[in-house]
């Protein structure tokens, strides 16, 4: 088989196996207690990988492919310990390609025998050490492509459309009562996902402002704030899997967020476990960053008389954490509280009232734009709302 017939059938199993694949879900969670705000969950956990992630491997092979990155005899290596490896391990087999993911020494095995069960292979790193220059030597060492999800998550996925999780959240609200959502909150490794989102609803002109949520020792609150990427922080163990990152990553663009809110690690396991109460559903950790968010800003329409729509992500199965976030011995050896924060969400379902040990004020920190030209932009959009009804996305 030549080169070119090599790449036009890769491309063509990848696509085919889009086409196999449904769209995702999206789910609407009651509030009994909350009138005209509906909140929405766009449910990635159902791919075929179970995460949100495996729109994004999808997106890096397909890019390469085109960039003539990848031929049939590529070893393709990936900084990663979770679901980006998992996804990518997944498409390297499709095409029977080598596939190794650098991790640190401490990955869970879960995770490793995930990423083991799609045919991929573990290089481990020291837990600190960065597999993102471990994965370039082995790349130069073997001959190999370094996929460098952290780079590439911004543009290797089409913002304009062809079915990016933006556009489908927009498709498939359009029957409802409020099909250009208010707010759609959502939260950052790569910062890919938030960066396909951001340009979405600028390039379709909808009145939709973008909420970073941001868990606890990550760069992206303070780097969003003072518009700086040479920030870096500290990142120690026990934190929410798959977000927050300990510097600012290449595909993490600023400019296309609205807002950022800070939420502490407790909130977002007490919500993962209230919703698993509320919908039977079991959700990783980054779900529930996302709906405390969500449900903050929520509250916050409530004071303000507003209506309308507000749209998450569940970015992935609680399956997989069922030996961390799901486990209160777990929780109890990082120090996490989560009780308060269970009773303050669950009496804001139920009643609309969103107070507690944990109010926006003290823990979800407004953010201001890091510049004049950001500052001016929000305040246009925010005023753009008055006549969404005018506007057709």
């Amino acid at each position: 088989m030549s080169d070119s017939q090599w790449l036009n059938e890769a491309i063509r199993k990848i696509e085919a196996d889009f086409s196999r694949s449904s769209d995702t879900h999206l789910l609407r969670l009651d509030l009994p207690g909350v009138r005209d705000v509906h909140l929405y969950l766009k449910d990635e956990s159902v791919h075929p990988t179970g995460s949100l992630k495996h729109r994004l491997a999808r997106s890096l092979f397909l890019y390469a492919l085109c960039n003539g990155w990848i031929d049939a005899n590529t070893t393709v290596i990936e900084a990663s310990s979770g679901n980006t490896a998992i996804s990518e391990a997944y498409f390297a087999q499709l095409l029977g390609l080598p596939f190794v993911a650098v991790v640190p020494a401490d990955t869970s095995p879960s995770k490793l025998q995930q990423i083991q069960y799609y045919g991929g292979l573990c290089h481990f790193v020291p837990p600190g050490a960065d597999p993102t220059d471990e994965s370039r030597r082995l790349a130069h060492e073997t001959g190999g492509y370094f996929m460098d999800q952290f780079t590439f998550a911004e543009r290797a996925t089409d913002w304009r459309g062809n079915n990016n999780v933006a556009e489908s959240i927009f498709a498939q609200l359009k029957e409802e009562q409020f099909p250009l959502p208010r707010w759609i909150v959502c939260s950052a490794g790569t910062g890919g996902t938030s960066a396909t989102i951001g340009r979405y609803v600028r390039y379709r002109r909808c009145p939709t402002q973008v909420c970073l949520a941001d868990p606890e020792q990550s760069v992206y609150y303070d780097a969003w704030i003072s518009g700086r990427r040479d920030l870096t922080c500290k990142r120690d163990g026990g934190g929410i899997e798959g977000i927050g990152r300990g510097r600012v990553e290449a595909s993490f663009l600023p400019s296309v967020i609205d807002r950022c809110l800070q939420v502490p690690n407790a909130a977002s396991i007490a919500t993962i476990q209230v919703l698993d109460k509320v919908l039977r559903r079991k959700y990783g950790g980054s779900t529930g960053t996302n709906v405390w968010a969500a449900c903050s800003i929520i509250a916050e329409m409530l004071e303000r008389g507003e209506a309308g729509s507000v749209v998450t992500l569940a970015c992935d199965s609680g399956e997989r954490y069922l030996n961390t976030y799901y486990n209160s011995d777990w929780i109890a050896q990082q120090g996490y509280d989560i009780r308060p924060h269970m009773d303050q969400l669950a009496g804001f379902i139920e009643s609309g009232n969103w107070s507690g040990a944990s109010s926006p004020k003290t823990f979800l920190r407004k953010a201001r734009a890091p510049s004049k030209v950001i500052a001016r932009a929000t305040l246009s959009r925010t005023r753009s709302h008055a006549v969404a009804e005018e506007q057709v996305c």
